[in-house]
């Protein structure tokens, strides 16, 4: 089995243009959720996401290819027959709201393949291509079907790109299903009322230790384990009981042969929903048993962005365990049961090697990521 490397991180959001900024805003406790201004929301449960101000429509209509123009120059260089995994779960779904609305549109934005064809045709990438579409959890599949795939020997390298915007199309389902909160969300306190969407793109370039180390590349960090489990409980809400998420954070650990106790530091979904964040509470006690270990969630900064979610946590998570700092999460103050000692409002000191992510999504699907600390920042 070999090692899987992550040499180069890119993100893009609303509260930053790069993983640096957006962690230094983290880290002050910054949020970009605020008033909508894209599209009327009068007819909605709540008019907050995390959106940027400057996202222009690209021609055709669509704001993802603008947003991935932003991404991709961030990587840096990708080997040409590197296989290339994308993750979304609307695409340029903005682009069906034109076309209703009698709207010029460009059609192909609406298909998921379409962001993997822009991809590789502006990094001239010939190693084939593929898209997960696995709601909230589908980047963070994405890089554990990327890292499994090296560690098997199948590739040498893999390019992780995922993107999810705000769109009316979306807002107006979430609010439908009265799982928008009126106010900014607030992961695992006692009085949160529901997520906050956002938007926002992340790229994670994967390589074998070999081929990384022939490249003299950086080693932002390693996918040690990963793990994937569906507790098929319910269309859109989690098994409260935090069963599959469970499953999917101990084949994690197997997989990367630890124990809970080499875990230094969890980056949760924490969505701020009722459910989600109980049940999230629920399968880390489960799993690591009494100990208080250090906990967060980056949603009360960046919103909830749905596809990316998964990416852009595992960019943060490598700064995370290179300051060896867990953020704050914002908009926490009064802890829900279980959350008392282990998530916090301003930003802890940690010491150690293995930082556990997760993220959960509609119909079931929990996915699990165990990250390693890197040589390089």
């Amino acid at each position: 089995m070999s090692a899987v490397w992550i040499t180069n991180a890119a993100a893009v959001t609303p509260l930053g243009n790069d993983p640096g900024e957006l962690w230094q805003r983290l880290l002050a406790g910054q949020t970009s959720i605020k008033p909508v201004t894209r599209f009327r929301t009068d007819n909605y449960h709540a008019d907050l996401a995390s959106c940027f101000d400057d996202l222009d429509p690209a021609s055709g209509g669509s704001r993802g290819p603008t947003l991935l123009e932003r991404l991709i120059p961030q990587i840096g260089p990708v080997p040409s027959e590197a296989l290339l995994i994308t993750a979304t779960t609307k695409g340029g779904i903005d682009n069906l709201e034109r076309t209703r609305r009698d709207l010029p549109a460009e059609a192909r934005d609406m298909l998921l393949a379409n962001m993997a064809e822009k991809i590789c045709a502006q990094l001239g990438l010939t190693g084939g291509s593929l898209n997960i579409n696995a709601a909230c959890a589908s980047s963070t599949l994405a890089v554990a079907q990327g890292a499994a795939l090296i560690a098997t020997g199948g590739v040498e390298t893999v390019l992780i790109a995922c993107m999810d915007l705000v769109t009316e199309f979306v807002f107006s389902g979430f609010s439908a299903l009265q799982a928008l909160s009126t106010t900014p969300c607030r992961p695992f306190d006692r009085k949160r009322s529901g997520l906050s969407l956002g938007e926002g793109a992340a790229a994670l370039l994967l390589m074998s230790e070999a081929r990384a180390r022939r490249e003299e590349r950086s080693h932002l960090g390693t996918v040690l384990g990963w793990g994937a489990a569906n507790d098929a409980h319910h269309i859109t809400a989690p098994d409260p009981n935090g069963h599959g998420l469970q499953q999917a954070i101990e084949q994690a650990l197997k997989r990367a042969r630890l124990y809970p106790e080499d875990i230094i530091a969890i980056s949760a979904h924490g969505t701020g929903t009722i459910y989600n964040d109980r049940m999230e509470l629920k399968a880390f006690k489960t799993v690591f048993g009494d100990r208080r270990i250090p906990i967060y969630s980056v949603k009360g900064a960046i919103g909830h962005t749905l596809g990316a979610a998964g990416g852009i946590e595992v960019a943060l998570g490598l700064k995370s365990l290179a300051t060896q700092t867990v953020p704050p999460t914002v908009g926490f103050t009064n802890p829900e049961a279980g959350a008392e000692g282990c998530v916090s409002p301003t930003s802890l000191k940690i010491a150690g090697e293995c930082l556990l992510t997760t993220n959960s999504g509609f119909g079931g699907i929990n996915a699990a990521l165990i990250l390693g600390k890197g040589w390089a920042s």
